[in-house]
């Protein structure tokens, strides 16, 4: 087929894939309102070490991916839910819990996402509360030169929180875009299936290889009568 067919076809049938594009968006809107909302909190910490030392600054890059391990453990969420008062197994706190490490800005970012926005909030600042103290407390039995000091660089309270799902406007878009896609191939299928009918002239030429002079038309009787 050439380019002309192609045009031939959606121009015939664009239609059906407009319609289907149409109701592909509107099922993934639907769908994305019947879905309750998840907001997402976070606070951002600050690791550094205590002097500007190559060694240490590159020893540090590995410890973040551990302190991330540290803070995803039940021994925080235990204490995180002992003093915020949460009502909640550790499981479920953990399971709403997400920690970045960032080694090339030293930070770590503490993430929890919950239905109520401002649990999240609670979450993700008293994480970063407990871990904040943990490493103040380990550092008192170091030497100066070798701590580690971590500090809350941006707290929850500050940044706010913001839905994390559902997207409705992403999702309502990716719906008509895969619903495109689909009327497509319906079209498509539909012409592969009807290939082998004659309508038109053309047709008649392009399966018998000669040119059409004439055609007889068609008697729709005598009106009257």
């Amino acid at each position: 087929m050439e380019l002309q067919d192609y045009l031939q076809i959606l121009w015939r049938r664009g239609g059906i894939i407009v319609l289907v594009a149409l109701i592909g968006g509107a099922s993934a809107l639907f769908f994305s309102l019947q879905q309750t909302p998840v907001y997402s909190a976070s606070i951002e910490l600050s690791v550094q070490p205590a002097r500007a030392d190559w060694g240490l600054s590159n020893v540090l890059k590995d410890l973040l991916r551990g302190y991330a391990e540290n803070i995803h453990t039940y021994t925080v969420a235990t204490d995180v839910i002992d003093r915020a008062q949460l009502d909640m197994t550790a499981d479920r706190l953990l399971s709403k819990l997400f920690v970045s490490p960032d080694a090339s800005t030293f930070t770590l970012k503490i993430e929890a996402r919950d239905y109520d926005p401002l649990v999240a909030q609670q979450i993700a600042q008293t994480v970063g509360e407990v871990f904040v103290e943990d490493r103040e407390v380990w550092n008192q039995e170091q030497d100066k030169r070798d701590r580690i000091d971590v500090r809350i660089r941006d707290n929850v309270y500050n940044r706010g929180y913001s839905l994390y799902s559902p997207k409705k406007k992403i999702n309502a878009l990716a719906g008509a875009v895969f619903g495109g896609l689909l009327g497509g191939l319906v079209v498509f299928a539909i012409e592969w299936m009807t290939r082998d009918l004659i309508r038109t002239p053309q047709d008649v030429e392009r399966e018998l290889q000669v040119t059409v002079l004439g055609a007889i038309p068609v008697h729709h009787g005598e009106s009257g009568r």
